[in-house]
């Protein structure tokens, strides 16, 4: 096989296999948060690959936020949660049942394991309206959920930022209306 044929097919694997790791994600909604997941989910790799019982039996964790083995983007791609969120309809506030997710979801990041992990807070929404008020709705829902956790929580403000996606992250791009494309996803920022 001529090189240009090999770079051609081992680029084709990785955009596959990125395709595969965004289809691979998985959204909780919320009755299915809980603070381990969480943990799991966004502990730093370092200490997500591996971890101890209470007898001090050391045993392998598993990660809810999906990343494909074996790969560089894999390794270099933050630890991430996407929590269905609900708002009330065409606005930023929180329903009952998101603020009982935002309570676990803020149990775990003032758990040892996050205590010193910063975050970002990333609102998403549907294509279905305009693109530009798409965009300034998921800012406002990323921003009254990073409110949540400090005002409800303590969560320390330099730990929390937020930033409105848009419609531009789709995890079901062939159902505009899914509801997993209207969801927060939580990133711990590496560093």
């Amino acid at each position: 096989m001529k090189l240009p044929s090999k770079i051609a097919t081992l680029a084709f694997a990785a955009l596959l296999a990125a395709g595969t790791a965004q289809a691979q994600e998985k959204v909780l909604r919320e009755g299915q948060v809980t603070q381990q997941a969480l943990i799991d989910a966004l502990a730093p790799a370092a200490a997500a690959s591996s971890a101890e019982s209470a007898d001090g039996t050391r045993t392998r964790s598993f990660r809810p936020a999906v990343r494909v083995a074996g790969t560089a983007a894999a390794a270099a791609a933050p630890a991430r949660a996407n929590i269905l969120v609900t708002f009330v309809t065409n606005s930023a506030d929180l329903t009952v049942g998101a603020k009982k997710a935002l309570d676990v979801l803020a149990g775990a990041m003032k758990s040892d394991k996050l205590s010193t992990v910063k975050f970002t807070i990333e609102g998403h929404a549907d294509p279905r309206g305009n693109e530009d008020a798409n965009l300034k709705l998921s800012q406002a829902r990323a921003e009254s959920v990073r409110e949540y956790l400090l005002a409800s929580h303590g969560v320390a403000a330099e730990r929390v930022t937020a930033v409105g996606k848009g419609s531009s992250a789709l995890m079901k791009p062939n159902e505009p209306a899914a509801a997993e494309n209207r969801r927060v996803t939580i990133v711990a920022n590496p560093g």
